[in-house]
């Protein structure tokens, strides 16, 4: 993303006038959601300030400190005392239309960890490509053999009480080891999946992008520009239950 992330945040660009983040908390507020946590480290001062112009929904940052030496389990670990409750977690540079997200929310969940999935033909060394057997995740990563993979992890994925227990447990257990630092969140769902914890949903057919280069960046602009110009559908003014995402 350089030059544009050289003293920016990636969730801090601006795509169609609105920050990334922006137009994530948009969606979160447009689908029920009323507590967001945004996990902040590198220029951290510039995503508080980013928050503090947002208004329609409560929004809290927790800092990383050792955000320059950790991947994103590192990040998770952070907000493990957050995790107390169900809850959605989302990648911060994953962007996708509020159908896409109605479409997760209002899906059948048997798992206790639901992930978000798309497919497609063909899948590069970036993708996060997972292997499912029918509703239940084996594998999630990037090395998969692409003999067994049959979707992607989009960066979003719900817990019920259940799967944020068994999140946490899981994100200390790996961050004592001695590799903890280096690894993705998504070894733990990934170990999770092996003891059968984890569920897949497939969003197919709806939108979505992840910002991982300039042409990403182009191309995501246009993306939220037609998702902006849609009318979301309202949410069930009847619906009571407490939505919090991370």
């Amino acid at each position: 993303m350089l030059p544009l992330t050289k003293n920016i945040p990636k969730c801090c660009l601006v795509l169609d006038g609105q920050t990334i983040l922006g137009h994530q908390l948009e969606v979160l507020a447009a689908n029920g959601f009323d507590e967001v946590i945004v996990i902040t480290g590198f220029k951290h001062q510039l995503v508080r300030s980013v928050l503090s112009g947002i208004d329609g929904i409560p929004v809290r940052t927790l800092y990383n400190p050792f955000y320059a030496v950790s991947d994103n389990l590192g990040t998770c670990w952070v907000a493990r005392r957050e995790m107390k409750e169900p809850f959605l977690l989302i990648n911060g540079d994953t962007l996708f239309d509020s159908s896409t997200l109605k479409h997760l929310l209002s899906s059948e969940r048997v798992y206790p960890v639901t992930l978000a999935i798309d497919r497609k033909r063909h899948y590069d060394d970036d993708d996060m490509k997972i292997c499912a057997d029918g509703e239940r995740l084996v594998q999630v990563g990037k090395k998969l053999d692409m003999n067994i993979v049959n979707g992607e992890s989009i960066g979003m994925m719900i817990f019920n009480q259940e799967g944020a227990e068994a999140l946490v447990e899981k994100v200390e257990q790996l961050m004592a080891g001695p590799d903890g630092l280096a690894r993705w969140y998504l070894s733990a769902i990934d170990e999770l999946a092996g003891s059968g914890q984890v569920g897949i949903c497939s969003v197919q057919g709806h939108e979505w992008c992840e910002v991982d280069d300039l042409a990403d960046f182009a191309h995501a602009e246009k993306a939220v520009r037609r998702w902006r110009a849609r009318q979301a559908e309202p949410v069930d003014v009847g619906e009571k239950r407490r939505r919090k995402c991370a």
